[in-house]
C-alpha cells in the first residue's frame, strides 16, 4: 500500500532555505532512517509530514486511511494532568477501559476493580492491555496518577515514547510512525528492547537517529537529505558511507568533465555565430545544460577539529576512599582509582545510579562525603555536559564566542580569529549572525563543543555527547577523540560510540559498588547477558522445585480477588506460549542456517523470554499459593 508522496517540498525560515524541491515516497512496511547535517531541516520535515507545520511550496499527499504518529525531541504534554491521562489521550472506549483498569488495579477497592475488569471483558481489551503493560514496564513507567509537571526530562521522554508506541499499536493497521531521536535519555537496556520491539512490529517508520547500532537493527533504508535532493541507500550504515563516497567521487568526475566541455563551448558561444539554424540552436541549449552541471557544487562540508591541547604533567588525578550518598541512596562506597595519561574510560550503569554525580565530584562541582580527590596541577578539564549550551542573554553566535576569546590557538601552531574558528565548526559567515535561540538543537551542541575545546583541555569529560549531534559531526568527533592524547571519560548510551573509543569501563552496579571492566561496551554486554542467562536457568530450576513442593504440601488458601484470578488465567496462557517460542528459536539457532543478525536477534529474544518466564513463574507461584 502506498502511504505517502511528496513533490518539490520547500521550507525556509527567513531568507535561508532549509530544503528545496525535495520529493520522496513511503510505502507500507518501509523502515527508513533520515540522515543529514544539523540545521538542514530533518525535524522540520517530520513536523510537516505530521501536519504540525506547513511547507512553503510543493505538494504532500498522505493516504486517507493512514494515521501519522510523531515522536518529537521536545514532547508536548498537558502539564497538570496525570501520566495516564497524557498517555491514553484518545477518547476511545478500549483506551478508556485500559486507563481506568491500570489506575485502579493496584488499589484495594474490590468494587472498582470488578467494574474495570467487567469493562475490559466486554470490550475484549485484554490483548492490547498486555502490550500496554509491556511498554510501560520496559520503559520503567509507574505511578500513572503522578502529574507530568513533576517529571524529570528523562521521565518525560519515556512517557512520550510510551504514548507514541501505544498510539501506533492502537491505531488500525495503517500507521506511519515518525521518530526524532527516540533513543535520547534511554538506558541501554531500554534501547535494546525498543530496537527489538520496532524490528518485530509491523510498523512503517521514518526515523532520525544518531545511534548507528540502533539504526542498523531497525532500518532497512537510509535517506540522506542535502538541500535539493534526497539520496536513497538500501542496507546498513557502513554500506551508506561506502555508497556515498562512491556517489561523491562520481559527481566530482562528472563536474570535471563538464567544466572541460564548458570551456570549449564557451569559446564557441563568444564567437556569436550568426547562423540561426536548428543545429546552432540545439548547441546553444546544450551549452546551458553543460553550464549548469559545470557550476554545480558538491556539498561535503565536515567539522574540523584542530585544537591545541595543554601539556599534561606526570600526575593526572586520584580518588582515595571516596564515599558519597544522598539520604539512603549510596553513590560511592570507598572508591579508589589513580588515573593515567591517555586513559579512555567509559562509564555505564542504569539511570539514577550516580554517574553524573561521580563526574561532578571529579570536576570539583560536588564534594564527597569523605575521602580525597587530588587533581594534578597541569590538568585542564573540558566538561561537555548534558545541560547543553548556556547563556545569560540571547546574543548572536559571533558575539557569544567573542565573549570567551577573540582568537583561538591551533594544534599545528598559529591562531584563528573567532569568525574563522566558527567556520571550522560549520558556522557560515551568515550563520554567525544568527541569534542563539534560533539555532537547532544540534547546532547548539556543536557550539557548546567549540566553547569547550577552545580552552585546550587535556582531560575531556563527555556526558551523553552524542545527543542531538548529526552523524557526520559524530564521525569527525570520533576521529578526533581516537587520536586525542589527553584523558577521556565518556558517559553514553551510544554503544557504537563507546565501542570505538573506550579501553575499559567503570560499571556502576548500584549501592555504591563500582567495578573496573577491562573491555568495551559490547564485550561487557556479552558477559552480562551470559550471566543473566545462567541466573535465569538457576531460578527456573528453583521454580520447578517450588512447584513440586507446593503440590506436595497444600496449605490453607484464601480466595483470589477478581484481579488476581484474571492475572492467573493470563499467566497460564502466556507461559506455555513463551516456552514454545523459546523451543522454536533454540531449534533455529541450532540449525546453523541463520544469518549473524538473525542469530543475534534470536539470542536476545531467548534471553528476554527467560526473563519473562522467570517473572511470570514467580508470580504464578505466588498466586497459586493463595
Amino acid at each position: 500500500m502506498h502511504y505517502l508522496s511528496s513533490e518539490n517540498l520547500t521550507k525556509s525560515y527567513g531568507v535561508t532555505p532549509l530544503f528545496q524541491n525535495i520529493s520522496f515516497h513511503i510505502n507500507e512496511g518501509d523502515k527508513i532512517a533520515l540522515v543529514a547535517r544539523n540545521g538542514v531541516g530533518k525535524s522540520t520535515l517530520l513536523r510537516i509530514i505530521a501536519g504540525q507545520e506547513q511547507q512553503d511550496s510543493g505538494k504532500l499527499w498522505i493516504h486517507k486511511d493512514v494515521k501519522v504518529v510523531l515522536f518529537e525531541q521536545e514532547p508536548q504534554f498537558e502539564e497538570h494532568k496525570s501520566i495516564a491521562e497524557n498517555i491514553f489521550q484518545h477518547d476511545h472506549p478500549i483506551l478508556n477501559a485500559i486507563r481506568d483498569y491500570e489506575m485502579v488495579s493496584e488499589s484495594e477497592d474490590a468494587e472498582k476493580i470488578m467494574d474495570a475488569v467487567s469493562k475490559m471483558d466486554s470490550l475484549g481489551a485484554w490483548d492490547f492491555d498486555a502490550k500496554v503493560k509491556q511498554i510501560l514496564s520496559k520503559l520503567n513507567i509507574h505511578h500513572l496518577d503522578q502529574r507530568v509537571i513533576s517529571l524529570s526530562g528523562g521521565q518525560r521522554k519515556r512517557v512520550a515514547l510510551a504514548r507514541t508506541l501505544i498510539d501506533v499499536g492502537f491505531e488500525a493497521q495503517h500507521a506511519l510512525l515518525l521518530m526524532d531521536e527516540p533513543t535520547n535519555h534511554l538506558d541501554v537496556e531500554m534501547i535494546e528492547w525498543l530496537e527489538y520491539y520496532l524490528g518485530q512490529e509491523k510498523v512503517t517508520l521514518l526515523m532520525v537517529t544518531h545511534d548507528r547500532y540502533f539504526l542498523d537493527a531497525v532500518c532497512e533504508e537510509i535517506w540522506e537529505m542535502e538541500s535539493s535532493n534526497i539520496y536513497t541507500y538500501r542496507g546498513d550504515y557502513d554500506n551508506y558511507l561506502e555508497k556515498k563516497a562512491a556517489r561523491i567521487e562520481s559527481e566530482l568526475a562528472t563536474i570535471d568533465k563538464a567544466k572541460n566541455q564548458y570551456r570549449k563551448e564557451l569559446e564557441w558561444m563568444r564567437r556569436q555565430p550568426k547562423a540561426r539554424t536548428t543545429k546552432a540552436k540545439s548547441r546553444i541549449d546544450a551549452f546551458y545544460d553543460v553550464e549548469s552541471v559545470a557550476k554545480r557544487k558538491v556539498v561535503d562540508e565536515q567539522l574540523q577539529l584542530n585544537v591545541k591541547m595543554t601539556r599534561m604533567g606526570g600526575k593526572v588525578a586520584e580518588m582515595k576512599k571516596v564515599y558519597k550518598k544522598y539520604g539512603d541512596k549510596v553513590i560511592l562506597k570507598g572508591f579508589d582509582y589513580t588515573f593515567s595519561k591517555g586513559e579512555r574510560i567509559g562509564v555505564v550503569g542504569k539511570n539514577g545510579v550516580g554517574k553524573s554525580t561521580f563526574l561532578n565530584m571529579l570536576l570539583g562541582l560536588e564534594q564527597p562525603d569523605s575521602g580525597k580527590i587530588n587533581i594534578g596541577d597541569t590538568v585542564v578539564f573540558g566538561n561537555y555536559s548534558q545541560q547543553g549550551l548556556e547563556w545569560k542573554e540571547d546574543v548572536r553566535v559571533i558575539e557569544y564566542v567573542k565573549s570567551f576569546a577573540e582568537t583561538f590557538p591551533l594544534a599545528g601552531g598559529g591562531a584563528l580569529t573567532a569568525s574563522k574558528f566558527l567556520e571550522l565548526f560549520l558556522f557560515s559567515p551568515e550563520k554567525q549572525y544568527t541569534y542563539l535561540s534560533s539555532l537547532s538543537g544540534g547546532e547548539k551542541r556543536r557550539l557548546q563543543l567549540l566553547t569547550i575545546l577552545f580552552r585546550n583541555p587535556n582531560f575531556l569529560i563527555l556526558d551523553e555527547p552524542t545527543n542531538d549531534l548529526d552523524l557526520p559531526t559524530l564521525a569527525v568527533l570520533e576521529n578526533f577523540l581516537s587520536e586525542y592524547e589527553g584523558c577521556v571519560m565518556i558517559v553514553s548510551h551510544d554503544r557504537y560510540f563507546m565501542d570505538r573509543l573506550v579501553d575499559h569501563l567503570f560499571v556502576f552496579d548500584g549501592d555504591g559498588e563500582v567495578r573496573d571492566f577491562p573491555g568495551n561496551y559490547s564485550q561487557f554486554r556479552l558477559e552480562q547477558m551470559t550471566k543473566e542467562k545462567e541466573t535465569a536457568s538457576k531460578i527456573s530450576a528453583v521454580g520447578e522445585e517450588a512447584k513440586r513442593e507446593t503440590v506436595q504440601k497444600p496449605v490453607a488458601k484464601r480466595k483470589l480477588s477478581f484481579k488476581e484470578q484474571r492475572e492467573l488465567e493470563q499467566l497460564e496462557k502466556e507461559m506455555p506460549a513463551l516456552e514454545t517460542e523459546r523451543t522454536e528459536l533454540t531449534d533455529k539457532m541450532n540449525s546453523g542456517s541463520l544469518a549473524y543478525e538473525d542469530l543475534d536477534k534470536a539470542a536476545r529474544r531467548i534471553q528476554e523470554i527467560a526473563e519473562l518466564l522467570d517473572e511470570k513463574e514467580m508470580r504464578w507461584l505466588e498466586l497459586s499459593e493463595i
